[in-house]
């Protein structure tokens, strides 16, 4: 195929993707779509982007376009996707999937069925301090995993009003992903409890009145088990997306305070010499020339997730490289389809297990899904 051709939707985050699709020899960005039109035409000059649009609908009717980028609020994720799919499209799609089984279980139909290809956009599995830990357990240095904790802490007060609608573990995938991509696995069932109380507020925007929710989950044909938390509303920490890894011979955990460095344990040492802080290399390396300055974002420095979350750990030129190598070897990207429906999932059930004081809730087996899809085809 010559260059994959993106439409963007979503100019608040989804900006920041424009220059890197720019600068990689396989892509470009060829449209873009802001329902508020001041916006549009600011960034649409600021790139030089000719086509403009302020329905998401009017550009999936572009035949110039091959995939769309969707970087919208949570809620309109899973119906974009679905609109794309049908028109279509091939889609890459920020995080969360989606917030329902329901709506995840007909993207992972709709990919089996169209062929087409779909990512979700999960930063932390491309952040610099996941590689290195996952490079660490490849080559052989952790030895055996025996446990894996994630958390994702961060106060959303400021944020878009939407959020106040948000339940905890409904945007669960930057915590539940690392934890089962470090071992190549999927979930197969959660436990988890909600702990302490919110503002009224939020409390009656969301359905949901737990400050904390906190997961346990099952690994699948696995003797693993993982643990993460989340937190929205009205607890005191500072922002942090995590993973911590347990192994025999060494372990790793991500720093507690932003700015710290990473530490790792080393086993049958003296007590004092089993801890150690590590530098965490860039791994700029393993991108095409052209787009390895923005693991670091100094291709432009006013790039709000490097403002206000630590640039997701350089992760955002390393999602564009893979989808769009997906694209052009005609293979499934990282994470597909069912196991990004697998990660969102987990959330999504665990709230259920919360809600039910903690009760086993199974997840959906969407490999099987998908494999169901194919063979029935289109519909």
């Amino acid at each position: 195929m010559t260059k994959a051709r993106a439409g963007i939707v979503g100019l608040g985050f989804g900006a920041e993707f424009i220059p890197i699709y720019r600068h990689h020899p396989d892509a470009d960005v060829v449209a873009i779509c802001q329902r508020t039109e001041s916006s549009l035409n600011s960034v649409g000059d600021r790139f030089g982007i000719e086509r403009r649009y302020t329905s998401f609908d009017d550009m999936l009717t572009d035949d110039g376009i091959d995939f769309v980028h969707i970087n919208t609020p949570i809620p309109d994720h899973a119906p974009m996707t679905k609109a794309a799919l049908k028109a279509g499209k091939h889609v890459m799609c920020t995080v969360p999937m989606a917030t329902t089984i329901e709506d995840c279980r007909e993207i992972v139909e709709l990919v089996a069925e169209t062929g087409l290809k779909y990512m979700m956009a999960e930063t932390v599995v491309y952040s610099r301090e996941y590689l290195f830990v996952k490079e660490l357990y490849e080559k052989g240095e952790l030895g055996r995993i025996q446990y894996l904790h994630a958390s994702h802490p961060q106060d959303m007060e400021g944020w878009p009003e939407y959020w106040k609608a948000m339940i905890p573990m409904h945007y669960a995938t930057h915590v539940v992903s690392p934890v089962l991509a470090m071992v190549d696995g999927l979930a197969e069932y959660v436990s988890c409890f909600g702990s302490g109380r919110i503002n009224e507020e939020c409390a009656a925007k969301s359905g949901n009145s737990f400050a904390v929710e906190s997961c346990h989950i099952k690994i699948k044909e696995s003797d693993l088990a993982a643990h993460v938390w989340r937190f929205l509303w009205d607890t005191a920490r500072q922002y942090r997306e995590s993973i911590d890894v347990y192994g025999s011979k060494k372990s790793f955990e991500w720093p507690l305070i932003e700015g710290e460095r990473p530490v790792l344990h080393t086993a049958k040492k003296p007590e004092s010499e089993i801890p150690s802080r590590v530098e965490v290399p860039d791994y700029a390396h393993r991108l095409p020339s052209a787009i390895r300055p923005f693991t670091t974002g100094v291709a432009d420095e006013q790039h709000l997730s490097f403002i206000q979350g630590a640039g997701h750990g350089g992760s955002h030129p390393h999602m564009v490289h893979e989808f769009v190598t997906a694209l052009r070897e005609d293979r499934d990207p990282f994470p597909n389809a069912p196991t990004a429906a697998n990660w969102t999932s987990v959330g999504i059930c665990a709230h259920q297990s919360a809600l039910n004081g903690g009760e086993r809730v199974d997840v959906p087996d969407y490999e099987t899904i998908a494999s169901a899809a194919r063979k029935a085809g289109p519909k």
